[in-house]
Parts: structure tokens; C-alpha cells; sequence
């Protein structure tokens, strides 16, 4: 009988394992899809585009992966929500005014504009793929 307790024991231990598994390898997809809006829009490197994640997640007390959500859905949404955005425009400026090493920052206006003022709009030519839409 305790043989049979333990055993359904760790049955559901693994099962919650593999759960929490299948959870983690989806979050990371999202984060990784956001690094590379963060370096599309942003012109920087993958490294500096997880540390600036980070950052906005630290600053803003919401989750790394729920920032990477609404950074995925941005293009398509049309906006962030203003507290990402805030956290996200003053990173950015952190960075450049520090000339974070190996980050190649060079905020696009486009995208400067966009995450100072918070509103729709049209993106430069040479930052289209990152517009709203």
C-alpha cells in the first residue's frame, strides 16, 4: 500500500513537471520573438535586446514574458501599454546616453517617437517593418 501512495506521488510530481516543462519552452518562444522585435526596431544586437527586456521588466514589476507578449503583439496592435512604454522609451535612452558597449544603439526615430509619445502613427521608410498596423 505505501508503495502504491509513493508511487502516485511522484506520478503527479512528474506530471506537474512536465506542465511547468511545456510552460517554460512556450514562454521562451515569446521572449525570443521579442528579442528580435527589440532588435528590428531597436538596431541592436541580441544581447542588448534581452538585457533591455530585463530592464523594462525590472522597472515595471511585470513579468519578462509579459512584456515579451505585448512586444510581440505590437506591430499588429498598433500600441504598448503606457506603462511598458514608458519603462521601454527610458531604457533606450539610458542606453544610448551611456553608449552601452557592444549594443549598437541606434534608436530609429521612429521607434523613439512612438515609445515617447504613445500614439499611432506612421514609421519612416526605413523603419516600416516595425509600424504598427
Amino acid at each position: 500500500m505505501p508503495e502504491d501512495e509513493e508511487g502516485a506521488g511522484r506520478l503527479v510530481a512528474l506530471q506537474e513537471e512536465v506542465a511547468q516543462l511545456r510552460r517554460a519552452v512556450v514562454s521562451h518562444a515569446v521572449v525570443d520573438q521579442a528579442i528580435g522585435v527589440v532588435m528590428a526596431c531597436g538596431g541592436m544586437r541580441p544581447e542588448a535586446a534581452w538585457e533591455l527586456l530585463r530592464e523594462v521588466s525590472q522597472h515595471t514589476n511585470i513579468k519578462l514574458r509579459e512584456i515579451a507578449e505585448h512586444l510581440v503583439r505590437w506591430p499588429r496592435s498598433g500600441g504598448l501599454p503606457e506603462e511598458v512604454r514608458l519603462a521601454m522609451g527610458a531604457a533606450l535612452r539610458r542606453r544610448e546616453a551611456a553608449g552601452v558597449a557592444g549594443a549598437r544603439v541606434r534608436v530609429r526615430a521612429g521607434l523613439r517617437e512612438e515609445l515617447r509619445e504613445g500614439r499611432r502613427r506612421r514609421l519612416r521608410e526605413t523603419t516600416s517593418a516595425c509600424a504598427p498596423r
